[in-house]
């Protein structure tokens, strides 16, 4: 049985030949359609649904080349084998020239016909695909998915991709996440001699240890376990483009071994292979890991290092270029209200001072969705400070926290107190402690003593507010300074 069922179209006037591809075809678990002329071959395929046909070459008209043409005039999907009796050049020829998939000789074996149809199958499966990376192109092109900034720092970081770009050399792009390092492999691509080759990338952070071995250099089929046909792996699929390795600091150091020796020989020998293949590649890799501390810690090898790091590129924080905040707030508030289906929006100077001052950890990714989601939430064609109230309270926005230390750096030196104290057990429960009775305190200070409105300002139960407070021996206070004080 076939994985993946296909609609076929069998158009041959021998009622033998149609008897045996139904047969065929069927068993193996196609959906099959049998006529005897090209004029029934046409008005079924005419109707659509088909995945592949095959069509006889000398049959009543029209032929099965006659029938080729039409379809190519009205841009039909379907695949194509032509049968023949006559297996001369000049039949193949002609054929493969209208666009047949392939071509089928009379007498023929099953096990060809049945090859055809995965063929058929995988083709328009590969073709489908394109069709869906060059409308992602498009839409990329279209939304301006591209370094944007007008800081001296991003600046030196558009120089090195134009002196780069021309230069067949490896590029190593660092820089913490969220700053655009795809972006940037991306420009280089396509401001490369390469540009209209592919440009292929990979994670090597986001795939398992035991598949990326196989991502990268391709397999045979039954190479491994699950291994159900061959794969040509992303190498071989970058051929005469760009691969992006992106976060390379995360590939295990026995890989790095393998890739080193692609890297240096130009070959890619796929798993379960035994023979090299040669591959015309540009690297262009990224991390946001330091990597030299990475080799000295024996994680990332030194040689590969210098094989990646041809060219170097930085691309600071946004923290670090903050001339470059408010141009990039205008260009996605522009980029978004057009593709999101909003009105024309703009960013208040209140907005920009407010943006200015946020730290951005998540940098140019973090600004990104940050303008998308005060876009669609937004009912107001100017976009205030109270639009990016979900920024508050974060590490840019507290100021006060900043100065005198933030929570997270408290609770670690009092961890590390109790972990070097005279009696370093129950930690979690000990600090629990410490954190939740002026926690309690606080908030029932707040309400003056009202339970009901201090466990809702917690979100926890009432109950379990009044145990806590018997537990901790909590006094409750009897002249609140915020207001009467409501029954307990």
């Amino acid at each position: 049985m076939s994985e993946r069922q296909a609609r076929v179209l069998v158009a041959d006037d021998e009622a033998s030949i149609r008897f045996v591809l139904r047969e065929a075809l069927e068993e193996a678990g196609h959906e099959v359609v049998d006529v005897d002329s090209g004029e029934a071959a046409w008005e079924r395929l005419a109707g659509g649904g088909f995945d592949v046909a095959f069509l006889d070459i000398r049959m009543p008209e029209p032929t099965g080349l006659e029938l080729l043409d039409r379809l190519r005039g009205v841009d039909s999907e379907v695949a194509v084998v032509v049968i023949t009796a006559q297996n001369t050049m000049e039949n193949a020829v002609e054929a493969m020239k209208r666009g047949a998939l392939d071509y089928l000789v009379k007498p023929f074996q099953m096990v060809e016909v049945l090859a055809l149809v995965e063929k058929a199958l995988r083709t328009r499966a590969l073709e489908r695909e394109v069709r869906a990376l060059r409308r992602e192109v498009r839409a990329r092109g279209a939304s301006g998915d591209r370094l944007v900034g007008k800081s001296g720092a991003i600046l030196d970081v558009f120089k090195t991709i134009g002196r780069v770009a021309a230069r067949d050399v490896a590029v190593l792009i660092t820089g913490e996440s969220g700053t655009g390092k795809e972006l940037v492999a991306r420009a280089i691509h396509q401001a490369s001699p390469r540009a209209a080759g592919a440009f292929v990338a990979v994670n090597a952070a986001a795939i398992p240890r035991e598949l990326l071995e196989s991502e990268l250099f391709g397999h045979e089929k039954g190479a491994f376990t699950g291994a159900i046909e061959s794969r040509p792996g992303r190498f071989r699929e970058a051929s005469g483009g760009t691969l992006f390795l992106d976060e390379i600091g995360d590939m295990p150091v026995d890989l790095q071994a393998k890739l080193l020796r692609v890297l240096q020989s130009g070959e890619v020998t796929a798993v379960g292979g035994k023979r090299p293949e040669k591959v015309d590649v540009r690297i262009v890799a990224a991390t946001h890991r330091d990597l030299d501390a990475l080799v000295r810690d024996g994680r990332f090898r030194e040689d590969l290092l210098y094989r990646l790091r041809v060219v170097p590129i930085h691309i600071p924080p946004l923290r670090e270029r903050h001339e470059d905040i408010a141009v990039l707030a205008q260009h996605f508030v522009e980029r978004y209200a057009e593709e999101l289906g909003t009105q024309a929006r703009w960013l208040s100077d209140s907005a920009h001072e407010f943006l200015a001052a946020h730290d951005w950890p998540g940098n140019v990714r973090e600004l990104e969705n940050a303008i998308k989601r005060a876009l669609v939430l937004a009912s107001h064609d100017l976009l205030t400070p109270d639009d990016f109230a979900f920024l508050r309270g974060s590490r840019a926005g507290a100021a006060e926290e900043a100065r005198s230390g933030s929570l997270e750096e408290l609770v670690r030196d009092e961890t590390l107190a109790l972990l070097h104290g005279a009696d370093p057990r129950d930690v979690h429960l000990r600090l629990l402690e410490r954190c939740e009775r002026p926690l309690l305190e606080t908030v029932l200070l707040h309400t003056g003593g009202n339970q009901l409105r201090a466990a809702a300002l917690l979100g926890i139960n009432r109950n379990t507010l009044r145990k806590k407070i018997t537990e901790l021996g909590i006094e409750i206070p009897l002249h609140p300074p915020y207001g009467p004080r409501g029954e307990g």
